[in-house]
């Protein structure tokens, strides 16, 4: 049901914002150049590997040794808008289409975060990542790490088609609104390096 779900849902937004994705690559083309899209390899259902695509929305400006300057530097304000809106995660529907992701799940994050998770933050990985997921409407990239993992794994053990719509819903609102798009002082999420683990302290 929920495969098919995606499938009809990300079928039918495709061809109705088809006309819009062209626009906004011809866009993407024109202020920053090629390739309009952003590729990266991301862990799947069960950490298996694929490719997440997205509009680009930075430059690839570069320091005089050849390294890529800092991410609010080469986060541009037309790329700011496209964050803003989501319109950067518009061809993830491929993604959706083929079955690498689904409409809704937890975030498909980098791979060089699995070896990182505890055993309960793991089991996000028991599901297809989303383009959206309880996480994104319940903070966003505004919560920590721990928080969002937390979110991601109530929603693996309590996931159903009426969820999902609700939570679809709920991003509609999110994006209109634009909250929790980035943490306070940031344009990208800082990096997740482990959980700390609890250590409990005797008396004295």
């Amino acid at each position: 049901m929920k495969r098919l779900f995606d499938l009809l849902i990300s079928l039918s937004l495709f061809i109705i914002l088809f006309s819009i994705i062209i626009s906004v690559a011809m866009l993407v083309r024109l202020k920053l150049g090629t390739p309009i899209l952003f590729k990266q390899q991301r862990p799947g259902l069960h950490g298996k590997p694929f490719y997440v695509y997205k509009f680009r929305t930075m430059t690839e400006a570069r320091d005089s040794n050849g390294q890529l300057l800092p991410d609010h530097i080469r986060l541009t304000s037309f790329g700011r808008f496209l964050r803003k809106c989501s319109l950067d995660e518009w061809p993830q529907l491929v993604n959706v289409m083929k079955g690498d992701i689904s409409l809704v799940g937890p975030r498909p994050l980098l791979t060089e975060y699995l070896p990182l998770y505890t055993e309960e933050q793991a089991k996000r990985h028991d599901v297809r990542p989303g383009i959206t997921g309880w996480a994104q409407v319940n903070g966003r990239n505004a919560i920590t790490w721990e928080e969002k993992f937390k979110l991601d794994v109530w929603y693996v053990e309590n996931q159903s088609i009426l969820l999902d719509m609700k939570i679809l819903l709920l991003t509609a609102i999110k994006v209109f609104k634009s909250e929790g798009i980035n943490q306070d002082g940031h344009v990208t999420m800082d990096k997740f390096n482990g959980s700390k683990p609890f250590v409990k302290r005797g008396n004295g």
